[in-house]
């Protein structure tokens, strides 16, 4: 019986310790007040930090405001930063490929001003999403780069944590023993410096190691200190309920059910008021588990029914193997034989599919190079310094070069996809590699344009030209996510539309500041389509998002976007974007670029398009394809 680890995302330790008074409020007033840009970001910065030990969805919010500050003030050492933390909610609120988004956009503003120590800790985060999704090689590979660099700086604290992450590594790749020395370097590095809050991170590393070792009393002492840790320096309910999880783990581990069972019940409690999906989630199992091993199957099965449920909706495949086979026993001891063989099937099917994700080779391999090969050069990112005339003639053609490149290319890319599609047909595990690393680093170089076109951007002080890159940024972005679910996802073949449109639309809120006042609605069910189609639709709905937040909802006003892409039949599409704004048309009549890029890709398409305008704007669109999923 394997133990699940349950650890949420540290940005930094917390050091406005809770009061009386409600420290929130607090800052609240001192940000209303003050004037400075760089103590309105720092003041966020903290809420930020603050709220996180108590609601990750309040945390997300003030992480939010601080993009946008960032951003409209042009500070670019902390747009990173906001967008770190900003993918630091939406993964400990479960939401992974959001998180994964915004790690990126921090790792490529880190990466723009030379920030090293940004990109270690963003790649600790890249890592724990790795995790969340089964991929412990590659989150390894992103530990160990991360172990390095924290080495180059020669920033103790962040080698500590860097050893307890890949002590975490080793014992979900079933190598305690390893995973014990790495967590007891960290700690020792923790002790001699006074590093307190990455100490009950390495204690509860250290405890986990331990139990896989067998030692379930030291692990017991290890969890115990953490704790304790964590409730003197105040650093959350979300903190005391991974620690609580642990602890109880350790009993169940020795067979003390009773004081197991308390623990799991108060990590449920915390991980309840922090907001806390992951917590919620790992108590739930664990109450499941823990009652199935004292014998009261009736009381489990409810428990172990919500963790499947939560773990399937959720995409978390790493414990649903185990999961699946408890609920199966639970259903055989209550003499339901049906669903006990259902269970057990699953169990099987989930234990065969994901049985090559894990390679001891590979995992050693990766280890010993860090420890012979510590010192790892790095590339510095240079960008010169044009004259603005220049840039923007420069970025004219270069977005005018792109988006027609994209026309011709279209033809090209879909005989070329075709034969890769025959190739994957035999599911070649190679090729399938190759092909994801393809559309990886498609993905990251339509990031660097991206990146390229906002520092250009803010070098130039007329408005008209700024809203037209931006407008061009939106576009590369929007084909550059198409490519950043093709290499993520199990088909390589097709894009999920409902996940896509979620994930672009959450982009453009963000580039237009406007996602507290403006909600994007996907009225859809899941859809696969396949890219030459999926990067024509994205494109279409990008000018249909952007004419409706400039002009639908004027002076701050608020409203709601809905999206509803349909398959009528296996040659028909239906597209409605329907918004509750003053009812300002615009792009369907318009003569200007975004309108006319908007009927060509119809033309592609073989759609039609029209418009009503109706206490609001609704705009639809029906398509002829020929490879509608």
């Amino acid at each position: 019986m394997r133990v699940s680890l349950c650890c949420l995302l540290y940005l930094a330790p917390l050091t406005i310790l809770f009061s009386q008074n409600s420290p929130l409020d607090s800052l609240e007033r001192r940000l209303a007040t003050e004037k400075s840009d760089a103590q309105r970001l720092e003041l966020l910065s903290q809420m930020t930090d603050l709220a996180s030990g108590t609601n990750f969805q309040t945390a997300l919010a003030y992480a939010k405001r601080g993009v946008a500050l960032a951003e409209q003030t042009g500070k670019k050492d902390w747009q990173p930063k906001f967008h770190e933390m900003q993918g630091r909610m939406h993964a400990n609120l479960g939401q992974l490929d959001s998180a994964r988004l915004f790690f990126d956009r921090a790792m490529t503003g880190y990466t723009a001003i030379g920030n090293k120590k940004g990109q270690a800790t963003t790649s600790f985060k890249i890592a724990w999403v790795h995790k969340r999704k089964g991929e412990i090689k590659q989150a390894m590979e992103a530990d160990l780069h991360a172990l390095r660099m924290m080495e180059e700086l020669g920033d103790q604290e962040g080698i500590a944590g860097a050893l307890g992450r890949v002590s975490d590594d080793l014992y979900r790749q079933e190598q305690p023993t390893e995973a014990l020395e790495y967590a007891k370097r960290g700690i020792e590095i923790c002790r001699k410096n006074g590093f307190q809050s990455e100490l009950s991170n390495l204690l509860f590393y250290a405890g986990y190691a331990s139990i896989g070792t067998g030692r379930h009393e030291q692990a017991l002492a290890f969890f115990d200190e953490s704790l304790a840790l964590v409730r003197s320096l105040n650093l959350g309910n979300s903190s005391v309920a991974d620690m609580s999880n642990a602890r109880g783990n350790a009993y169940k581990k020795m067979g003390r059910y009773d004081e197991a069972l308390a623990d799991y019940k108060t990590c449920l409690e915390s991980a309840e008021k922090a907001n806390y999906p992951g917590g919620i989630l790992t108590a739930i199992a664990n109450l499941g588990e823990v009652n199935l091993l004292m014998g009261n199957y009736a009381a489990a099965l409810p428990y172990q029914l919500k963790t499947i449920q939560l773990q399937e909706e959720g995409g978390d495949i790493v414990s649903l193997t185990e999961n699946y086979g408890h609920a199966s026993t639970i259903y055989e001891r209550l003499g339901d034989y049906k669903s006990a063989l259902l269970y057990q099937k699953k169990a099987r099917q989930m234990r065969d599919s994901t049985a090559s994700v894990q390679s001891d080779a590979a995992m050693s391999e990766l280890r010993t190079q860090y420890e012979t090969e510590k010192k790892e050069a790095t590339i510095a990112l240079q960008g010169a310094k044009i004259s603005q005339q220049r840039t923007v003639q420069w970025l004219s053609i270069g977005i005018a070069g792109l988006l027609g490149l994209f026309a011709f290319s279209f033809y090209r890319n879909a005989v070329a996809r075709k034969k890769a599609n025959e190739l994957l047909t035999a599911k070649n595990a190679e090729n399938e590699l190759l092909l994801k690393e393809i559309h990886h680093r498609v993905k990251n170089n339509l990031e660097v344009v991206s990146s390229l076109l906002a520092l250009q951007s803010a070098q130039i002080d007329d408005p008209n030209i700024k809203d037209a890159m931006q407008e061009g940024q939106n576009r590369v972005q929007s084909i550059g996510i198409v490519h950043q679910k093709l290499y993520q996802g199990e088909n390589l073949a097709a894009v999920e539309m409902k996940d896509y449109f979620l994930n672009l639309s959450d982009s453009i809120l963000d580039s237009f500041g406007a996602d507290e006042r403006v909600t994007i609605e996907c009225a859809m069910n899941q859809l696969e389509l396949d890219i030459d189609t999926a990067v024509p639709l994205g494109l279409i709905v990008n000018e249909i998002l952007t004419n409706a937040l400039k002009y639908a909802f004027p002076d701050g006003r608020k409203g709601k976007i809905e999206i509803n892409l349909e398959k009528k039949d296996d040659l028909t599409l239906l597209l409605k974007i329907a918004d509750n704004g003053v009812g300002k048309s615009g792009v369907v009549h318009g003569t200007g670029f975004g309108g006319q890029l908007v009927s060509l890709l119809t033309r592609q398409l073989g759609g039609t398009m029209h418009e009503e305008v109706k206490g609001g704007t609704v705009v639809y669109f029906d398509f002829k394809v020929k490879k509608a999923a």
